[in-house]
């Protein structure tokens, strides 16, 4: 092997984490000069949400309501309950841009049920995911909070009951389940029932987008 490993192009010209960062916008910026339609605000989470993807493309299937940043900001702002359907969402969640935002905000702020015992008893008596009784457990850290999905339509499918059925409203859903069976679905009828929501249309979505998004949000929080 004659090249040098291009490790050493870094080590010679030497860039930062946060260099890299601010690196990685300006060319996403440059290659959608035109912000494809989406305001300042909502271009901050499409921009962090390509970041985590490197995918451009995804940009063309990301949706918000009108009031959605607004929502999503003051509810914030204010130290809302997050409702998450994965750990790996509430893991990836970082505690101290939160705080950045609202000092209140602690790892008993950010809520998922999944794992716990006595929804994985149910689930298994009743043939049911658990994500159904896991956001029904959470039920009421759901008015009023932030619902965060990357994984199991089957829970947002039950938000969305809850929101017509027992009148709940949340200030924010961040609609992102991926996957091939009730996916789609679950993400048009959130869409239709008037709550404030970003999602992604499809069967994209995951985990690190809507940690993204939720990101995204806590710097517009703290900018504005």
């Amino acid at each position: 092997m004659t090249n040098l490993p291009f490790i050493h192009q870094l080590l010679k010209h030497p860039m930062s984490g946060p260099e890299i960062e601010r690196r990685s916008f300006e060319l996403i910026d440059q290659e959608a000069p035109d912000r494809r339609g989406f305001s300042s605000d909502q271009w901050e989470v499409v921009r962090r949400m390509i970041h985590t993807t490197g995918d451009m493309n995804l940009a063309e299937s990301v949706r918000f309501s009108l009031d959605a940043i607004e929502s999503g900001i003051a509810a914030l702002r204010r130290g809302a309950a997050i409702y998450t359907d994965s750990n790996m969402i509430r893991s990836g969640l970082s505690l101290a841009r939160l705080r950045n935002v609202n000092g209140d905000y602690s790892v008993e702020r950010i809520a998922c049920h999944v794992a716990d015992a006595d929804i994985a008893r149910e689930a298994s008596d009743k043939g049911l995911p658990r994500s159904l009784f896991a956001i029904r457990k959470a039920q009421a850290q759901l008015d009023g909070g932030i619902a965060v999905f990357g994984n199991a339509p089957v829970a947002l499918l039950e938000l969305n009951r809850m929101i017509v059925e027992d009148g709940i409203r949340p200030a924010l859903v961040i609609a992102m389940p991926v996957g091939f069976v009730h996916v789609i679905e679950s993400k048009e009828e959130v869409a239709s029932l008037g709550v404030p929501f970003i999602g992604i249309e499809g069967r994209r979505g995951g985990s690190p987008l809507a940690v993204a998004t939720l990101h995204a949000l806590c710097t517009l929080a703290m900018r504005k």
